[in-house]
């Protein structure tokens, strides 16, 4: 039987879509054009079904490639935080004369294996794996063997790949100093995360590296954590009800919270209370979301540096294509100093 070449055609016939729809959900351009989840999954299920592989780009040569780079993340491009790591990341390609290929698998493992099987049938020059956080995750075979980043992403084994991450250790030291800094020796306590590696939200390499850094400095300076609140899920409402909690049983003069929406919800605790940030409590915080120039008073922050990690993952991505050894590239977390810290007030006070 002679068998013709299986065509966008027959993908779009096996799917009941569009032969438009089929080409956009493998360049990665689906959920932009707001096609649903369930036609994607339809698309990825019939491209396996007819064993459909897109042709060679005729673009390029085997010297300069494609030019194109496959990005692909759980929610990045959804995420309204994370846009400027896609804007980093088109910028840095762009100057490098790539386009970028931008894809979510909204955390689903086949929709995962389809989409970096598209990338590869495009015969991209490399791809970006992403997450919006920094976590700890069994990175695809197909991505380890061939020539890729992992950004915000750290693998559970041993890869050839390098990684691309925020220094969060040099951050938790930034969020310490900035409290020392202020005269803060006693009554400091963590709202987020426990006082040890045991008490860090499961699987949270943020989380883990922030302590670490803040400990060390504290540690360093002979200062004592006075106590501290556990959130398994970093949000304003588990930032309230850990603070509310904290405050029936001491009277805390700094707090360290783990991420912004943490301390949203440790501002309003506070005000039930009668206590006036920073007059009372001295409040420091990480990522620098939207909300923490809007709080009043606002609050001082080490900033996730989003833009600078897209572009960096892409500078590795394309710089390092010759490297023999992986690497792990800690991009710098500015602090934002804002209103919410001060010096601590006499015991009397």
């Amino acid at each position: 039987m002679n068998r013709q070449r299986v065509t966008l055609a027959d993908v779009a016939k096996a799917a009941g879509v569009s032969i438009t729809t089929v080409s956009l959900v493998l360049s990665g351009r689906g959920r932009d054009l707001r096609i649903s989840a369930e036609a994607e999954l339809r698309v990825r299920q019939a491209v396996n079904a007819v064993g459909y592989r897109r042709k060679r780009s005729s673009t390029g040569s085997r010297t300069d490639g494609t030019r194109t780079i496959g990005f692909i993340s759980d929610a990045v491009a959804t995420s309204g935080l994370a846009g400027d790591m896609i804007r980093g990341a088109v910028d840095a390609a762009r100057e490098h004369g790539a386009l970028l290929i931008v894809a979510e698998t909204d955390g689903d493992r086949t929709a995962e294996q389809g989409l970096i099987g598209a990338m590869l049938d495009r015969e991209v020059d490399g791809i970006v794996y992403a997450a919006t956080q920094a976590r700890q995750v069994r990175v695809p075979d197909r991505i380890e063997t061939g020539r890729a980043v992992l950004l915000n992403v750290v693998p559970d084994r041993p890869s050839p790949l390098s990684v691309v991450v925020p220094d969060e250790v040099e951050a938790g030291r930034a969020a310490a100093r900035a409290l020392l800094d202020a005269g803060h020796r006693d009554g400091i306590h963590l709202v987020g995360a426990g006082v040890d590696p045991d008490g860090v939200p499961p699987g949270s390499v943020t989380a883990a590296e922030r302590l670490t850094g803040i400990r060390e400095v504290l540690d360093a300076a002979g200062v004592e954590i006075a106590g501290a609140r556990e959130c398994r899920w970093w949000l304003p409402e588990h930032g309230f009800a850990a603070t509310r909690d904290l405050l029936e049983r001491a009277r805390p003069r700094a707090l360290i919270c783990f991420d912004d929406r943490l301390a949203f919800g440790a501002y309003q605790a506070l005000a039930d209370a009668g206590l006036v940030v920073p007059v009372d409590v001295s409040v420091v915080s990480f990522d620098d979301h939207p909300l923490a120039g809007w709080l009043r008073p606002g609050l001082t922050t080490v900033a996730v540096p989003r833009y600078e990690l897209g572009a960096k993952a892409v500078e590795v991505l394309l710089t390092e294509r010759h490297s023999p050894l992986p690497g792990v590239h800690r991009v710098p977390m500015p602090r934002r100093d804002r209103s919410s810290i001060a010096p601590p007030r006499p015991a009397d006070g």
